[in-house]
């Protein structure tokens, strides 16, 4: 009997790990995941998978933790989720998100190349590295032109990657992911803000959940966010980890994009959501100065042709469809409060 793979998973329970976690284990994978310690101990993203997974607790910035786990469970695949994950934060974190986002992933680099080089190693990349680069569409070739703390944190997180596969002879590869939601994103993200909002108004909560700001996400049936005319290329969470595991399976490494090529506006995305739930957006959100970005990428698409070329990816769901899918969700949460 062949024994099963074990997969070392750091951010497992945020909205991607805990994606990632899932398919991992319905391929038979022996998954650990990497938590940070504190004293709330319930992950909503991953309560269905305690007793599946085994959680270790340890912080990227920790290098002897993460060398001790490595050489612990000596991984067959490690995939690098963690990050302070907010772009909008890192103009007001922008030494954490460095020391997270970016040195972060050269202390679990490290931790492969000492305790287990043998390791597949997946970085999780950002369109952020694309930045104001002023392209239509982005792929793999497009110069990197990251322009705010998080994204600069990235791009140097896949520099790294880069150098240690060619130095060292890693396997190491990246995805160079768009923007990707779900019903298990953080408020954090302007995509659940909406939908959130959206089914906050439709059931009339008196007291919804807090925003960044640590304000009520809606007051007097208003939604405050950012810019509205931002554009996005947003995909399923769920079908981009898929992604993640198949670039593990090949014989080289290999970098791509992870994308839809579509695009739409934060508009777009508030018209949708407040449709879903039968309402008319532009009778409950506001543009809200506070929530701007100092600086803005530029509109662009991601061109997922060679991730379907190599990996026979694609993308299956409709922005719209994701956009109903977590309004759904957000007005069932709610309803069973």
């Amino acid at each position: 009997m062949t024994q099963a793979k074990t997969a070392f998973v750091t951010g497992i329970t945020g909205q991607d790990g805990s994606f990632l976690a899932d398919l991992l284990l319905e391929k038979g994978y022996r998954v650990v995941g990497l938590v940070r310690r504190s004293t709330n101990y319930d992950y909503p993203n991953i309560r269905h998978l305690i007793g599946k997974v085994t959680l270790e607790y340890g912080d990227l910035i920790d290098s002897d933790c993460l060398n001790s786990l490595i050489a612990q469970y000596q991984p067959d695949e490690v995939y690098h989720i963690a990050a302070q994950s907010v772009p909008a934060d890192s103009w007001k974190q922008p030494i954490v998100t460095a020391e997270i986002t970016g040195v972060g992933t050269v202390r679990m680099l490290e931790a492969v190349r000492r305790h287990k080089p043998d390791a597949k190693f997946y970085q999780a990349t950002s369109r952020e590295i694309f930045g104001g680069v002023e392209q239509e569409v982005c792929d793999e070739n497009t110069p990197f032109f990251a322009n705010n703390p998080y994204g600069i944190a990235k791009q140097y997180a896949h520099l790294m990657m880069m150098n240690y596969r060619e130095s060292y002879g890693l396997f190491a590869c990246a995805g160079i992911l768009f923007n990707h939601e779900s019903e298990r994103r953080s408020l954090h993200f302007v995509t659940r803000k909406v939908t959130m909002a959206a089914a906050c108004i439709k059931l009339g909560i008196a007291h919804p959940p807090l925003n960044e700001l640590g304000e009520p996400l809606v007051a007097d049936g208003k939604l405050k966010i950012g810019n509205l005319d931002a554009v996005r290329d947003w995909g399923y969470a769920k079908e981009y980890v898929e992604a993640m595991w198949l670039m593990l399976q090949n014989d080289k490494p290999q970098d791509y994009v992870i994308a839809t090529n579509t695009c739409f506006t934060v508009r777009d995305l508030c018209r949708v959501a407040f449709e879903a739930a039968g309402l008319n957006w532009e009778d409950h959100v506001v543009s809200d100065q506070r929530f701007h970005r100092p600086t803005e990428i530029a509109a662009s698409r991601g061109d997922y042709g060679r991730a379907k070329r190599d990996l026979g990816w694609e993308p299956k769901t409709s922005f719209e469809d994701l956009i109903r899918l977590m309004v759904d969700y957000d007005l069932r949460l709610l309803s069973e409060r």
